[in-house]
């Protein structure tokens, strides 16, 4: 290889290397604009109680997916935590949906609050398989309603989930 011929090369993955950062930064502000245009409409979130009966359903565990503004699967909610991938467990109490998280903060879903709890095919980026994904949706205290998203290790337990198991 001559000189000119490393200079070019070296020129090309440079302005490559740019292209690649100016994308990823872009991507960055986009996400973190849309959790300041989402947090007055998401709000705080319910306080997990220190306190719960005995489970309805016993813990399972699987991905939580994130969450998406009602009805729109796509839209994912990117205020703090909430539209990050983790591994979670859901267990359900007489007072509402408990969502553990690994590395990032629980979820509290009051009893109260739960619309419909239903099977979906996909939702924020993640297809699967027909009934995929066990989906909740919740009206936040703000008003706004939410569907959180969880993909099960064992899908085959999802019926625990349903209306007319509960």
């Amino acid at each position: 290889m001559n000189s000119t011929t490393l200079i070019g090369s070296l020129i090309f993955a440079a302005v490559l290397a740019l292209v690649i950062a100016l994308v990823i930064s872009l991507m960055v502000r986009g996400w973190r604009h849309r959790g300041e245009r989402q947090a007055a409409l998401i709000g705080a979130l319910p306080e997990v109680p220190e306190t719960v009966g005995s489970a309805i359903v016993a813990p399972t565990s699987g991905i939580y997916v994130g969450c998406t503004l009602a009805p729109r699967w796509h839209d994912r909610v990117a205020v703090g935590d909430l539209g990050y991938r983790s591994k979670a467990v859901l267990t359900r109490y007489p007072e509402g949906i408990l969502v553990q998280r690994s590395k990032a903060s629980p979820i509290w879903i009051p009893q109260e609050s739960i619309t419909a709890i239903r099977t979906e095919r996909g939702m924020v980026g993640k297809v699967t398989t027909r009934d995929g994904i066990l989906a909740i949706r919740w009206r936040l205290p703000s008003g706004a309603e939410i569907d959180t998203g969880f993909r099960g290790d064992d899908r085959s337990q999802y019926h625990r989930w349903l209306p007319e198991a509960c």
